[in-house]
């Protein structure tokens, strides 16, 4: 199972077990995305179905893993993956949307967890990927609900790992450090100019091989791309120095000069 099949990471990610022969569940909130990504599988010999479920509705999720398991058989690895992020000063923002935010980008993963966790158990294997980020372990500025959200799915797969360890369950949990690129086009955003990633850029593709890769290697964190891992220790080692330097450069790194698209989709 992978949660926000529809586009970016996810798509990218379902698309690399597809073709490495996978049955793949493809969970999204809309269907276009993810009927997309169940063509391109298939002209790769694998299969797919497509699971239309808010991340934010734990009933939902747990009915959607319940269609995948009649339908394709025992969930041998899910991926978290759905996020929601509002690019915009913490006073610019709504209560509503922390709200949602947290709901999809943190509340998912356990939700996607939990109904992962209920059909591993009983079988006593299984592997759970967490798509983690750099932001994790290093707030920047304009995106305080998304770095808040990711910071508590680091807390919440340590808690759960050390029970799981606890229990000496052969149920592996992982957690990418994927690359800083949620989908800048997708977002709600206040600023004035279209957000980007910080360069350099990586291709989907990259975070895809890596989610592949840590599903089958009993690895317990994975950082992909130089970038992630100069935020990581930098941030270790002189996080007061990064406050002051994000806080001098962090907004205007986040903007191009061209103006954001008025008809851009708006994952909230």
């Amino acid at each position: 199972m992978i949660t926000g099949a529809s586009a970016g990471l996810g798509r990218a990610a379902a698309r690399e077990f597809g073709r490495r022969g996978a049955k793949v569940g493809l969970l999204a909130r809309g269907v276009e995305g993810p009927e997309a990504a169940k063509r391109e599988i298939e002209s790769m010999g694998g299969r797919a179905l497509v699971l239309t479920a808010d991340v934010a509705d734990s009933a939902a999720v747990e009915q959607a893993a319940a269609i995948l398991e009649e339908k394709l058989g025992p969930i041998d690895i899910w991926v978290n993956n759905a996020m929601a992020s509002v690019f915009s000063p913490v006073m610019e923002m709504t209560a509503e949307e922390y709200k949602r935010v947290t709901e999809v980008t943190y509340l998912g993963v356990v939700y996607g967890t939990l109904a992962a966790l209920k059909r591993m158990l009983p079988r006593n294997r299984g592997t759970i990927v967490q798509v983690g980020s750099a932001l994790a372990y290093r707030s920047i500025p304009l995106q305080s609900a998304y770095c808040a959200a990711k910071h508590a799915i680091a807390g919440f797969t340590d808690s759960l790992r050390c029970e799981l360890i606890h229990d000496r369950r052969k149920i592996h949990l992982t957690m990418v450090r994927a690359l800083n690129t949620p989908q800048f086009g997708w977002v709600k955003s206040r600023l004035k100019h279209k957000a980007k990633p910080v360069p350099p850029i990586f291709q989907p593709e990259v975070g895809a091989r890596a989610i592949y890769w840590a599903a089958h290697h009993e690895r317990r964190e994975l950082y992909v791309g130089w970038p992630t891992v100069e935020a990581i220790v930098a941030n270790k080692v002189a996080p007061g120095a990064l406050d002051h330097y994000l806080g001098r450069t962090g907004f205007r790194s986040q903007q191009t000069s061209e103006p954001e698209d008025p008809h851009r989709p708006d994952n909230l």
